[in-house]
């Protein structure tokens, strides 16, 4: 009998969180849809694995026996799945690099530059991610590496090397009142309606909404979008306002919209990220290296 990989990354992950909520947050999934896995789990190996109650999820007998097998399944299978697809890149000379939103903002091209001279015949293939896939593949094996913002879920079992902070601003449509104040403290926009990411990204999204930093205030949502796209659309067309990096000003001017300064928010940072596995990688490594050896400071950024 065949399992899919997924369920049993569910099944784990549900064990270890003993809770369906703290689970689907953390694997980014509905919480509908993580039972329904949990319940498929179940069904293709014939048995109960967890008994269901209020105070959470607690695994039965054969459940405590598959979650004794499981992480070394998995990191067995992550691991020969690293390495068969490095052996592809290798073979084409290809470094897989995801990156959310602007990436290394400037630095993106330089970097790329300095690797190619550093490592000749190779090619890096940037591969841009929704929001909700906030390690831009790097989780899943699909990426060797990734420029990301952080904080973001799954960070403490990666590696991670900031390369600069830039402040938050928010971006607004220009027709709203505030579009002409030359900076807006956040204690103003609490009752705004802002533009999410999905929640399934858990305290990703609430990071970006600056949700622990609001005193207790609710959040008020005024649509969801996972793409820049539909994020710029969403705010031009006013359905709401949203916290965003000041490079976002550069990358993403649009008619209908305005960047302004926040003040009373902590920054955003930007770092390289990369699996444990690839510590001894040496091209995974020329590229952080190129990556580290790049950060000098752009417009609004400070160099960590």
């Amino acid at each position: 009998m065949d399992v899919d990989t997924r369920l049993l990354r569910y099944f784990a992950t549900v064990a270890e969180e003993g809770s369906l909520t703290r689970a689907a947050e953390r694997m980014f999934v509905s919480q509908p849809a993580l039972t329904k896995q949990i319940k498929q789990l179940e069904s293709q190996l014939g048995v109960l694995l967890f008994t269901r109650s209020r105070a959470g999820m607690a695994l039965t007998e054969p459940g405590r026996a598959l979650v004794a097998r499981v992480p070394a399944l998995l990191a067995d299978w992550d691991r020969a799945l690293r390495e068969t697809k490095s052996a592809a890149d290798r073979a084409a000379r290809v470094l897989r690099v995801g990156f959310v939103a602007s990436a290394a903002n400037e630095t993106t091209q330089q970097i790329v530059a300095m690797f190619a001279r550093r490592r000749p015949g190779w090619r890096v293939d940037m591969r841009q991610a929704a929001w909700s896939n906030p390690t831009a593949g790097l989780a899943d094996g699909d990426v060797d590496a990734a420029l990301l913002r952080l904080p973001f879920p799954g960070q403490n079992s990666l590696r991670v090397k900031v390369l600069f902070t830039e402040p938050r601003w928010v971006a607004l449509p220009t027709t709203h009142p505030f579009a002409t104040r030359d900076r807006i403290p956040f204690r103003d926009l609490w009752e705004e309606p802002f533009v999410a990411a999905p929640p399934e990204t858990g305290w990703w999204r609430e990071y970006w909404l600056a949700a622990d930093e609001r005193e207790g205030h609710p959040v008020r949502i005024g649509a969801v979008t996972d793409q820049p796209d539909d994020w710029l659309s969403a705010i031009a067309n006013g359905y709401g306002i949203a916290l965003t990096p000041e490079s976002s000003a550069r990358f993403y001017a649009r008619p209908g919209i305005t960047y302004r300064p926040v003040s009373g928010v902590s920054p955003s940072q930007v770092g390289i990220a990369w699996a444990p596995i690839d510590d001894t990688n040496p091209i995974v490594q020329d590229f952080v290296r190129c990556c580290l050896d790049s950060r000098s400071p752009g417009p609004g950024e400070t160099v960590t």
